[in-house]
């Protein structure tokens, strides 16, 4: 068996390679020696991710990206990645680079959270950038992206 990769596009503001996210998802998976499980992307608006934050998180604003590492076996990964291609539009707009980068970037972000990494320490924070600009090059060829804090 492979991870599943659910994508479901409920805003397209931007348009993101399900190949890409595909390839994120696996890469990262595959990277921290994941082989099965179950993965669930939505791409929102930034009203959508708001609620989301909300109700599960209790912040009271729209955010990148949220993630929720559901898994509940050491041999099958499960989670879910919501990202707000809203966000991605404005950040990449401010910043000069695609919004696809940028919404993938957020599918990385989110995904590193679901295989456990943690960015809440300077430390941790630093490991987290580098595994973004890691696989962003990776898949799209492009750091820039990544060269500034997030």
């Amino acid at each position: 068996m492979a991870i599943e990769i659910e994508i479901q596009f409920a805003s397209r503001r931007v348009k993101l390679s399900k190949v890409w996210i595909q390839q994120a998802v696996n890469l990262i998976a595959s990277d921290y020696g994941w082989t099965e499980g179950e993965i669930s992307i939505a791409i929102v608006d930034d009203p959508q991710i708001h609620q989301v934050n909300l109700q599960f998180l209790k912040h009271d604003y729209p955010t990148d990206v949220i993630s929720f590492d559901t898994t509940e076996s050491d041999h099958f990964l499960e989670g879910e990645i919501i990202a707000s291609a809203d966000t991605a539009l404005r950040v990449a707009s401010k910043n000069h680079w695609p919004a696809s980068h940028e919404l993938l970037l957020y599918i990385i972000h989110g995904m590193l959270h679901v295989i456990g990494l943690d960015d809440k320490s300077l430390a941790k924070s630093k490991q987290m950038r580098s595994e973004e600009r890691h696989y962003i090059e990776a898949i799209v060829g492009a750091s820039d992206v990544c060269s500034e804090a997030r």
